[in-house]
């Protein structure tokens, strides 16, 4: 068994209504992210590949673009725009597309913050 992970980043400015912090919050505001996508699974006899990268790149790539220097707060299906919620909107743009996807997890590298999704419980 192999996990294989992809990276890519994007910047986005976003509002949030929190307990905590709410002045600086609820004004518009950015950060810059990092965004990982990890398939899991054994490789193809015949490639050697658990997934090509070059599929996986375009699929990432579509994600990515939908959220680069975007208001995440338009962003369709989102939510309010955490950290949590922009990992299950990533794992959502993949699923059924991304064989083996086995998380997706969301870095905020500026404030050492980290958010790990799964997919769906069973």
């Amino acid at each position: 068994m192999y996990e294989l992970s992809k990276e890519f980043r994007f910047d986005a400015a976003h509002t949030l209504n929190r307990a905590i912090e709410t002045e600086s919050s609820r004004r518009i505001h950015g950060h810059s992210y990092r965004a990982q996508v990890t398939v899991r699974g054994t490789p193809d006899p015949e490639t050697g590949m658990i997934v090509d990268l070059g599929m996986l790149s375009r699929l990432i790539e579509d994600a990515r673009q939908a959220l680069d220097h975007h208001f995440l707060d338009e962003v369709e299906d989102l939510g309010p725009a955490t950290m949590e919620n922009l990992s299950a909107w990533i794992w959502r743009r993949l699923d059924g597309q991304v064989p083996g996807l086995a998380c997706v997890t969301v870095f905020r590298d500026s404030s050492g913050e980290t958010c790990r999704y799964f997919g769906p419980a069973i």
